[in-house]
């Protein structure tokens, strides 16, 4: 039975410091490699590198702290070890989790002063918890922090939300771009620190709670690595709002109905005919460069035909897919369907089976199957 518990404790240690070193490489790697080892034609937003890698340190940092309490006696040296590790938790760890998710969040620089408003009482809690080397103010703590997770949650649910209606408005290209895998990784974080405040078994909580961080550290790695920075279009859209041309001027001195009518013959000539939607990465601002207007006046055309600009670029590019797909058929040249879709502007595969399903109702494989058979 002794040499058994020796070996838990040697498993438990080996799990510890796994998932410490995996926080700390994380942190390193984000901090000094410039180049990504997960998506080598994705750019990460900056910021978000910085704020990862300092949630990665309070990680390795929180393992460092609580390190030291395993090897007390159990009673209240063991105790206050615990506390002031959850306290020093609750001024690092929470409140880096927190600034990542709003930081993924792009299409607007968000302050960061409302996580310090939410985190405050979770560390008072905590304090008040040391300063009176006792388990009272616990209670609150159990309490609050379940608020706190449902107020981020449902902040989180609306702002992605909207960070989606965002993207659809001025990208055509959605890849490395959404984030509501950001709301998995709120949930994971959840579970992982609602297990730390609930708390369990010993040795089945401490195995668990490491578990979860080498998850944590995982996903949150490879969702920042795989996700673009477009800072460049924040910047771009002021400067298209800025820089006006000549048929700007006149069109602002013009109804709305009138704008509208416009555009459409624009668009006709300097997007369709030039088949401009097949560029890769196509925004609204520079669509709207090319046609001669502004992103506002082209985003409110949009609208008024009851679509978004992602939609729109995305029924001509699979329409210009249908169009090559249906004379090579009857051309009887062999093609390869992720050709076809790379020239009709698709880098991925996945995104334009998507999107064709989304178009069509049918999956590539069912229309080519029906457009061959009718050749």
């Amino acid at each position: 039975m002794y040499e058994q518990h020796i070996l838990e404790d040697i498993l438990f240690f080996m799990l510890y410091a796994a998932a410490a070193v995996l926080s700390l490489l994380a942190c390193l790697y984000l901090m000094f490699r410039k180049g990504n080892a997960f998506a080598s034609d994705v750019t990460p937003p900056a910021r978000l590198r910085w704020w990862t890698a300092a949630f990665f340190a309070s990680m390795t940092l929180s393992h460092v702290w609580y390190f030291p309490p395993y090897f007390l006696p159990h009673g209240e040296d063991q105790i206050m070890g615990q506390l002031v590790g959850g306290l020093l938790d609750s001024i690092t760890v929470v409140p880096f989790a927190i600034a990542i998710l709003f930081t993924m969040l792009q299409d607007r620089k968000r302050s960061l002063w409302p996580i310090a408003v939410m985190v405050a009482p979770l560390v008072v809690g905590m304090a008040l918890c040391v300063i009176n080397c006792s388990l009272d103010y616990m209670a609150f703590i159990y309490v609050y922090f379940p608020i706190m997770g449902l107020g981020l949650v449902i902040y989180m649910v609306h702002e992605v939300w909207r960070y989606g209606r965002w993207l659809r408005d001025n990208y055509a290209d959605l890849e490395h771009k959404e984030i509501w895998q950001s709301f998995v990784v709120l949930n994971i974080i959840l579970i992982t620190f609602s297990i730390y405040v609930g708390g369990m078994d010993w040795k089945a909580y401490e195995s668990i709670i490491q578990i979860c961080d080498i998850i944590v550290t995982c996903f949150i790695l490879w969702r920042v690595e795989t996700l673009s920075d477009l800072g460049n279009l924040r910047n771009d859209s002021v400067e298209a709002e800025e820089s006006t041309t000549d048929s700007e001027h006149g069109e602002r001195s013009s109804s709305s109905s009138a704008i509208c009518e416009r555009i459409a013959p624009l668009l006709q000539r300097y997007c369709i005919d030039t088949h401009l939607y097949l560029q890769h990465d196509l925004t609204l601002s520079q669509l709207a460069r090319a046609v001669g207007t502004n992103r506002s006046y082209l985003g409110q055309y949009f609208s008024s035909q009851g679509t978004t600009y992602n939609a729109y670029i995305n029924n001509l590019r699979i329409n210009h897919f249908m169009n090559i797909c249906r004379e090579a058929v009857a051309a009887r040249r062999p093609f390869t369907v992720q050709q076809l879709a790379n020239d009709s502007g698709y880098r991925s595969y996945s995104t334009f089976s998507l999107a064709f399903k989304n178009r069509t109702g049918q999956s590539v494989t069912a229309w080519i199957r029906e457009t061959t058979q009718q050749s």
